[in-house]
This record gives structure tokens, C-alpha cells and sequence, in this order.
């Protein structure tokens, strides 16, 4: 959690990538940062955060799923070390339309 001015602005966190034991090693990871907060590093801090709790775990890769067009979202993943290792067309929905979502990857 990030708090600014006692405002909860944004968040982390990672959930089982898949339900089945086999993929118990692979956790799919979550960024959110209100709007008005973009920028001045705040969800790198928080991604940063989230790995560095997750390396303490046997959690041997993080999967990010980013709805696309989000430049700002696939900046900051690479930026951590992520790379994308595919993308599936129209499955996501946002703003009323149908949108592609891309997958990255961090090896731990």
C-alpha cells in the first residue's frame, strides 16, 4: 500500500497465476496507482516493494497482465526486469470496448 497524506493512492499485490499445483511456483502481480498520483516513481516503489517480498518466498516467477494500449504500464514492468513473452487479442474489456492484453514475465 502506498499512502500519501493519510490517502491510500495506490497498490500492490500478487495472486496464484493458476489454481492447480503444478503452477503453485508462479504468482500473476498487480500494480494500481490513482491517477492524479502518475509519476515521481510511486509505482515503481511499490513494484519494487512487491519483488522484494515475493524473492523472500519460493515464488520462482511473476506474470504481469497489462490491458493495452499502456505505455506507462509496459515502461514500467521493463524497467523492473520484466519481459513480454506474449499478447491475446480482444480478451479483456475496458471503457466499453474490447481491448488485447500482454503478458510479461520476471524470473526470479
Amino acid at each position: 500500500m502506498l499512502l500519501e497524506d493519510g490517502k491510500l493512492i495506490g497498490y500492490a499485490y500478487a495472486i496464484d497465476w493458476k489454481t492447480r499445483s503444478a503452477y503453485r511456483f508462479s504468482k500473476e502481480t498487480t500494480v494500481y496507482l490513482h491517477h492524479e498520483y502518475y509519476g515521481g516513481g510511486r509505482g515503481t516503489r511499490l513494484m519494487k516493494a512487491l519483488i522484494d517480498e515475493v524473492r523472500k518466498t519460493p515464488i520462482h516467477v511473476l506474470i504481469a497482465g497489462v490491458a493495452l494500449p499502456n505505455e506507462a504500464s509496459v515502461a514500467l514492468h521493463e524497467k523492473l526486469g520484466f519481459r513480454k513473452i506474449g499478447q491475446f487479442e480482444e480478451v479483456g474489456s475496458k471503457f466499453g470496448g474490447k481491448v488485447d492484453v500482454g503478458y510479461w514475465q520476471l524470473i526470479l
